[in-house]
């Protein structure tokens, strides 16, 4: 049994004091270097501080810019902590908790979490391609060399044989994932910056959309963006000082699934049910560090690469039973004015697909109440992270 007090010893002791983040786009024309720094600055500068005050960086162990090449870019000479977790969407929420523990235990005093990425003009993340060219057996973790043979060889082809073992087992319907895509979109006419702003969309719209692997259609996929993201994280005492209104940093949790499997994305398909969540473990965890629950949550960021993994979240993070998250989905529930509005910048299906960091920059806008679309009186939010092979996430919550 876990001491409480230690297991609660985070709770509200570090906080996000600056947001920034580039344009989102299909070609940048720039290096990942020259986006992570971008957004970085800007991030510095909305908290009020100043690159020599940075002296610590983690970023997504994908992320091809390391924190001393970014460090050396920004001219921080203080660096003295420097992480990386992941895999992929799993990181941003986890290097929430990597940062508060660094701030935490005086290894920092102020921390820059990011994650930049041409997905679009130059690594297409969802695509196939010769993946096997360059592994070797045990596929440096992933197992792909066992999959790809058989035609298994995307994202997209895994979530959707997740979404046809949903719609068996509980009747989930096309219509309750286009409920999905339509929410963001939704958001997403709010959203100044977001990639689909000035693209509305409706239930016609999203069922002529072609099917790109059954039972998902181009909809059902997120963006592919070119783009980058960052925050700063300090300690809750010292963010009082600062320039914006800090939001706190309540609880951090991931965990993995009773039937994990080795590898990362395709060995799910070799689970006893594909269609259960390292997020149910995670939330579990979460809502007791936090001292709260998903009833409590008046916004979710909720991870979006494809439209059936946010109902599957809603189900493993507590909002509805197994089964459930469809119809939840299309009762409205998670638009604006709804009993849960979700990816409220437009998410990863309509703002950009930043690998789950725009969700945290999108979560801290709303809690400063400096959001495009923003939800009045909203103090307590969930941000997840990518949900497979294991699940992450994080409670944000307004200072008093």
């Amino acid at each position: 049994m876990i001491d409480d007090e230690l297991a609660f010893a985070g709770r509200d002791k570090a906080a996000v004091v600056g947001i920034g983040q580039t344009e989102f786009s299909r070609d940048s024309g720039r290096s990942v270097l020259s986006l992570a720094s971008e957004a970085s600055l800007k991030a510095i500068a909305d908290a009020g501080l100043t690159v020599d005050d940075i002296d610590g960086i983690v970023r997504c162990e994908q992320d091809t810019v390391r924190p001393y090449s970014l460090a050396a870019a920004l001219g921080a000479k203080n660096l003295a902590y420097w992480a990386d977790t992941g895999p992929g969407g799993v990181a941003p929420c986890m290097m929430m908790g990597l940062a508060m523990g660094a701030v935490m235990t005086g290894q920092a005093k102020a921390v820059l979490a990011f994650r930049s990425l041409n997905g679009r003009s130059e690594t297409r993340l969802g695509a196939g391609g010769d993946r096997m060219a360059s592994q070797v057996v045990g596929g440096f973790g992933t197992y792909d060399e066992f999959y790809l043979p058989y035609g298994l060889q995307t994202a997209g082809q895994t979530f959707a044989l997740m979404a046809r073992r949903h719609m068996l087992e509980y009747g989930t319907t096309a219509e309750q994932l286009g409920a999905v895509a339509i929410t963001c979109r939704e958001h997403a006419q709010q959203t100044p910056h977001a990639q689909m702003r000035d693209r509305a969309m409706t239930m016609d719209d999203y069922l002529a959309s072609r099917m790109i692997s059954t039972p998902l259609r181009l909809y059902d996929y997120c963006l592919e963006s070119d783009g980058a993201c960052a925050v700063v994280i300090t300690s809750a005492e010292r963010a009082k000082d600062l320039k914006k209104p800090p939001v706190l940093i309540r609880a951090v949790a991931g965990g993995a699934p009773n039937d994990l499997r080795p590898g990362m994305m395709f060995p799910v398909v070799t689970r006893e049910d594909i269609t259960e969540l390292g997020g149910r473990k995670a939330g579990e965890e979460l809502w007791r560090r936090a001292g709260v629950g998903p009833k409590d949550m008046d916004i979710a960021q909720i991870y979006d690469c494809f439209t059936i993994s946010v109902i599957l979240q809603l189900e493993a993070y507590g909002f509805v039973g197994k089964g459930e998250g469809g119809p939840y989905a299309a009762s409205g529930a998670l638009k604006r004015g709804g009993e849960l509005p979700i990816n409220t910048g437009g998410g990863h299906l309509s703002e950009g697909y930043v690998h789950g960091m725009n969700h945290i920059v999108q979560a801290v806008r709303q809690l400063r109440g400096e959001a495009d679309m923003q939800v009045d009186g909203a103090e307590l939010c969930l941000c997840t992270g990518g949900p497979l092979p294991v699940g992450s996430s994080v409670v944000l919550r307004k200072a008093a």
